[in-house]
């Protein structure tokens, strides 16, 4: 399978789970009016990733048939998006409760489909390339569906919409190639003690995980910044999606950018080094108040970064992590980054109250911070035995 093939499964998969939490506020506000219960409904949708992803990831590295793991997780998923399509028709607690366990789906979908990128294509720096594309896609994707979705229909039908994206890249998992790993015959709990073992007391990976899982801090908090910025340089908020959506076209681009051309030699710490401190740089271009243009290619600017740093961070995850515990690696690495992503912008919130551009500051800081603790990182370091 090709690396279109790659991204005709992942991206669709991804693409709903992004979109739903654009999607899940509109729907609570059209059909309730309650923004309150648009929040906790996608607290519902989000939190549970970051406490079932060990148990994904063990699922994944034991199973005889990942794939249907993979499609399972997907139907899960689409049919828990379905039913909160018709809130106001269905009770709360059925819509939080399938919510709950699509949330529970998400790290098969995320971290669990990187763990088995190269079996699709061989090059490992562009098989990671690839699948940061696939995530870069997603993060516009996903709120474009919605978007449109709620222009010419509401926003029950952009539910609807992304429950059949969330099934129809589950059936396209299916041409993937998902080798069942040989693992030794273990507890689930001491499989999960294993590769919570290996995660901590492994130096690289564990300086990989923390430096990776710190940036989203910074990048939780960018929408927060962005309604700042928007305010305090447009004189509305309504510029602050022009600013979050430059982050995501910058980063795509360069995805694209790195799966045609390798652009350097340099061993892939180095790049994710380089690529956290190209993000804060650029991010920290925006803090003085040269007008929203600037404040925009900027933002843009700092987005093309994380492309390189990204491939980089799933092939040092890849790298150095044994075959009977690498899912759970990816799955817990990404299940990280996302409660770090949540903490970002409940902390940037309660800054909300701060100089826009010091808050864009402590954004880019943190991007810089990351950079600083892979200096760290044991120098000559190899990959483990496959």
């Amino acid at each position: 399978m090709s690396a279109a093939g790659y991204l005709i499964s992942s991206v669709p998969l991804r693409t709903a789970s992004g979109g739903v939490m654009v999607a899940i506020p509109l729907v609570a506000i059209e059909q309730t009016g309650s923004v309150a219960l648009g929040g906790a409904l996608t607290a519902a949708a989000l939190a549970p990733a970051a406490l079932a992803a060990p148990l994904a990831g063990v699922a994944l590295d034991r199973s005889r048939a990942p794939r249907r793991l993979v499609l399972l997780a997907a139907a899960v998923t689409a049919i828990a998006y379905a039913a909160a399509a018709f809130l106001g028709v269905l009770p709360v607690a059925i819509i939080a409760v399938a919510l709950v366990a699509a949330g529970c789906m998400t790290p098969f979908l995320t971290g669990g489909l990187s763990s088995f990128v190269t079996e699709e294509i061989d090059d490992e720096r562009r098989a990671y390339a690839t699948d940061a594309m696939s995530y870069n896609f997603s993060s516009i994707g996903g709120p474009a569906i919605v978007a449109i979705a709620v222009s010419l229909a509401s926003a029950r039908t952009a539910m609807l919409v992304l429950a059949a994206v969330a099934l129809v890249g589950g059936v396209a998992s299916l041409a993937m190639r998902m080798r069942p790993r040989s693992v030794q015959p273990q507890s689930v709990r001491g499989a999960i003690v294993e590769g919570t073992r290996h995660l901590v007391t492994h130096r690289p990976l564990a300086i990989v995980t923390l430096s990776s899982t710190l940036t989203q801090l910074g990048q939780g908090g960018l929408a927060i910044a962005a309604v700042a910025l928007s305010i305090e340089r447009a004189g509305s908020e309504g510029q602050a999606a022009v600013i979050v959506t430059a982050f995501a076209v910058g980063a795509l681009i360069g995805s694209v950018l790195m799966t045609v051309r390798r652009w350097t030699a340099r061993p892939p710490e180095w790049v994710m080094a380089a690529g956290f401190l190209g993000t804060g740089v650029a991010t920290l271009a925006a803090v003085p108040d040269l007008g929203l243009p600037w404040t925009v290619f900027a933002v843009a600017l700092s987005g093309l970064f994380t492309a390189s740093s990204s491939a980089a961070m799933l092939l040092l995850r890849k790298q150095q992590s044994p075959p009977p515990v690498r899912s759970q690696v990816f799955t817990v690495g990404a299940g990280l980054r996302i409660g770090a992503a949540a903490a970002g912008a409940a902390i940037a919130g309660q800054l909300a109250g701060l100089d826009a551009g010091l808050l864009i500051a402590l954004v880019g800081i943190v991007w810089v911070v990351s950079a600083v603790l892979l200096l760290a990182y044991p120098r000559g370091t190899e990959p483990l035995p496959e």
